[in-house]
């Protein structure tokens, strides 16, 4: 051994030639082994993404379809009396309909008292930037503004907003800098964590927001009162552009109308109805330095900026009566729009009116505020309705390229869409996504991000995550958990769909053995959801291995409602409807509910059953109706509360008794 050792070391590059090819091997292995890796870790991770992103979508299409369903029943519903027209439309309406005069009253701040035992934040007019810094630690410390000042602060807000033009511009030339943050989404440790990050808003510190500062996250308000306030203190440096989720039938689905009354049990109605009428007024897109344009969601082929400048930004919903269905009654593509809009320029006759009562240019004008706040890059040429969303359209690059040739602009900068990294360019670097809210969909989904620009308008990125959780896991334990969390979601899904299901299996099984093959498992399943998921490549985290590729279906749908069961003790096949139809449910019961009390009187319920059962042709007398709402009102305190309101569908759906089947039977319409 000795000999042999000493051998080698007096030969020794004869050894490190006979070991050489022995160690390139050994590193090729290893390189190719962690490349296999980190690619399926890759794998997992965009298959984890397009779930969260196709469940979201899907829900805000159900969103749309839910207020052009209540918009159907409005255009089609005849009051028997004055009053009966008067209480639904008072329903319905939204912030921007509210009498400037009668707003005014109605969120009268003066008449309120703070009372001495109040430790928060105090507030006066004109703010200074210590007022700020007092929110900023208050809201650190859990505290919460006084309701008073709330409204005094939504009322300056207002003022200011109304003066501002729908296009603000920003020049580099008076700041350092400007830095675009994206989509917040009431999470307010990511607005904290930019502040730690980026400083202050200052006069040498711009910042431009680009909406949804609100709903999903539990701090919207702060997060919409800590802005307000930097807005009226520093006018010229910080710019708010609304979202999509800036919108009253938007705020009820997720879950910033809820929020507010929570936190303001006394005052929020008239909280809500300012911030309503606020929303409203938010400008609709920034430019800076006349080169970079900056709006929520997007643009189409038919954007007009020159428009947009003069559009009445405040009469516009985001998300007019059935816009979208109507006009595609009457029109086949959005050019068959542009051409008429031309036409009618040109005094080619009256203009077009639509089915709704809305003139063609008053729509044209509309869907100029939809595509910009709710419409979605894609890859390809073109541009075509968002069927994904339910509103706004996919632009492709050449659309993009004509927009920015016609209005010379350099490049766009966007939000709207949760990006892993918190930022993502596309259209060869024209279009620039901006995300700020991290960690959205799942603690280490995604982080955050922020973009500086300077007079050189080259973006530099600060990437961030607000969870300190996050920052303790590894890759492979951060994909796991948020794969862990996708499925669960999607489990749900596919639980909530428990019957339509078995009709697509067995329209597979025609011998009715109770078995498929995977393959029709995975056809079947995206018939019924139409998600637009890889299910092949998803089937191993929901369908166990079988020997013969065939599955037992029956068997795998009573796992997934044994699952569900476990987490809530509620016969299989009423938790499948109520899963399926739950945030439907909310949403309706708060649109009931118009004075956000949460409770619904028997005169709300009343006339709002009259608007459903004349869309199913269900002629009810009013003792019927009376009779119905004293039968849910359980506690008889001459209310309905949303508990008694899913209690009342879970004994009717277990009887399976008359009122079980029309009164419930609207919603299969509202996903139809």
């Amino acid at each position: 051994m000795v000999a042999g050792y000493l051998s080698c070391s007096h030969s020794g590059s004869a050894c490190w030639f006979w070991f050489c090819p022995l160690a390139f091997k050994a590193a090729v292995l290893i390189q190719r082994w962690y490349r296999r890796y980190v690619a399926r870790l890759e794998m997992r991770r965009r298959c984890t993404w397009r779930i969260f992103q196709s469940i979201e979508y899907a829900c805000e299409q159900d969103q749309i379809k839910l207020h052009n369903f209540f918009s159907y029943l409005m255009d089609h519903f005849t009051p028997s009396s004055s009053k009966e027209r008067d209480f639904i439309s008072r329903m319905f309406i939204s912030g921007e309909s509210f009498k400037e005069a009668e707003l005014e009253k109605y969120c009268d701040y003066e008449s309120m008292e703070v009372p001495d035992s109040y430790t928060g934040p105090h507030l006066s007019f004109p703010l200074l930037p210590d007022h700020a810094t007092a929110l900023l630690e208050a809201f650190k410390q859990k505290q919460q503004l006084h309701a008073r000042y709330v409204l005094n602060l939504l009322h300056e807000t207002r003022k200011h907003l109304k003066q501002l033009p729908n296009i603000s511009h920003v020049s580099t030339c008076y700041s350092e800098e400007v830095t675009v943050c994206g989509d917040l989404h009431g999470q307010l440790d990511d607005l904290f964590l930019i502040f730690y990050k980026n400083g202050l808003p200052s006069p040498s510190k711009s910042y431009v927001f680009n909406g949804d500062f609100v709903d999903r996250g539990k701090q919207s308000l702060e997060i919409l009162i800590i802005l307000f306030t930097f807005l009226l203190i520093y006018p010229k440096e910080v710019h708010l552009n609304r979202g999509n989720h800036e919108d009253h039938m938007v705020n009820l689905r997720y879950g910033f109308t809820k929020e507010v009354m929570q936190k303001y049990k006394v005052h929020g109605k008239k909280i809500l109805k300012m911030i309503q009428n606020v929303f409203c007024w938010l400008p609709l897109a920034t430019l800076i330095d006349q080169k970079v344009l900056i709006i929520h969601g997007g643009i189409s082929d038919t954007t007009d900026l020159d428009m947009l400048e003069k559009i009445q930004r405040n009469k516009f919903l985001l998300q007019v009566k059935s816009m979208y269905s109507t006009f595609f009654e009457t029109s086949s593509s959005i050019q068959a729009m542009k051409k008429r809009q031309t036409c009618s320029q040109d005094g080619c006759g009256a203009p077009w009116v639509m089915s709704a009562g809305y003139t063609f240019n008053k729509l044209f004008q509309s869907f100029q505020i939809l595509d910009i706040l709710w419409s979605d890059p894609m890859p390809q040429d073109g541009c075509r309705v968002n069927t994904v969303r339910g509103g706004g359209c996919y632009f492709g690059p050449d659309v993009t390229g004509k927009i920015l040739e016609k209005y010379n602009l350099q490049f766009l900068i966007r939000s709207h869409e949760c990006k892993q990294e918190g930022y993502e360019f596309c259209h060869n670097r024209k279009v620039l996504t901006i995300f700020s809210a991290s960690n959205y969909y799942e603690i280490g989904s995604n982080r955050g991000a922020y973009v500086k620009l300077g007079p050189d308008l080259v973006p530099h990125f600060v990437q961030y995550q607000a969870n300190k959780t996050a920052h303790t896991l590894t890759m492979t334990q951060r994909i796991s958990r948020v794969e862990e969390s996708a499925f669960r979601a999607l489990r749900e899904k596919l639980f909530a769909h428990t019957s339509a299901l078995i009709s697509a299996f067995k329209a597979y099984d025609k011998d009715n053995t109770g078995r498929i093959t995977l393959s029709n498992w995975a056809t079947a399943v995206e018939s019924v959801l139409q998600l637009g998921l890889p299910w092949r490549m998803l089937r191993p985290q929901l369908v166990r291995s079988t020997a013969d590729g065939m599955l037992q279906y029956k068997s795998w749908l009573d796992d997934l409602a044994m699952e569900q069961r476990s987490q809530e003790h509620i016969q299989s096949s009423l938790l499948e409807v109520i899963y399926r139809n739950r945030s439907n449910l909310e949403t309706i019961f708060r649109i009931i509910d118009r004075d956000h009390s949460g409770l619904i009187s028997f005169e709300e319920f009343h006339q709002t059953w009259k608007l459903f059962s004349s869309h199913m042709n269900i002629e009810l007398t009013d003792d019927g109706i009376n009779d119905l709402v004293r039968s849910i009102d359980f506690n008889k305190d001459g209310n309905i509360d949303f508990n008694e309101f899913l209690e009342a569908f879970r004994l009717f759906f277990l009887d399976h008794c008359f009122w079980a089947v029309h009164a419930f039977s609207c919603l299969s319409t509202l996903l139809a």
